[in-house]
């Protein structure tokens, strides 16, 4: 039986914490930093458990994207994985359901995230948007285009009027801006 649960990070244990951080280094095969980690814990969680088995994760962490003129209150997801062996068996799309279920309660105006190739079609099947203009970040020396990140940005709008063609900024945090 496959059980999904919504949690914030403070109301995960040591052994769930431990789950997420293995699901992750196993599906990034090893190359899910500490700055990696860091972008995942801090808000909510979603689960994805099977017979005592984490099976699939997401997470959504508030961030401040400025996009025409305002700071927006994001939704950002983070750190969605599915175990190799339950991948294209509609667990990333149980994760995304909860994660945006979270989003449309009213607290966020923006649901953004940065999409890997392969999870393209997910995300653009679930009604998430291509931002198709300039991204930036708001770096401690000012704002730097972020060039490499043009055509992975993903939005859901909500409660925010956004141009898709505009220009799209971040706030900073080490490691991966996006």
């Amino acid at each position: 039986m496959t059980d999904v649960r919504t949690a914030h990070t403070s109301e995960l244990g040591d052994a769930e914490l431990a789950a997420v951080r293995r699901l992750m280094d196993d599906a990034f095969d090893g190359e899910f930093t500490e700055d990696d980690w860091d972008h995942t814990v801090g808000g909510m969680h979603a689960l994805v458990w099977e017979g005592g088995e984490l099976i699939g994760h997401g997470s959504l962490v508030q961030r401040r994207l400025l996009h025409g003129g305002r700071a927006l209150r994001t939704g950002y997801v983070e750190a969605v994985a599915v175990r190799a062996d339950r991948r294209r068996q509609g667990v990333g799309s149980a994760v995304m359901e909860a994660l945006e279920r979270v989003l449309r309660r009213g607290a966020y105006e923006l649901g953004a995230l940065g999409a890997a190739d392969e999870a393209v079609p997910l995300y653009a099947g679930r009604g998430w948007r291509l931002w198709r203009g300039p991204s930036s970040v708001l770096s401690p020396t000012g704002l730097r285009r972020t060039e490499e990140e043009d055509g992975c940005i993903y939005v859901l709008p909500m409660a925010a009027k956004v141009d898709l063609d505009g220009e799209l900024a971040c706030d900073w945090r080490p490691g991966d801006v996006w």
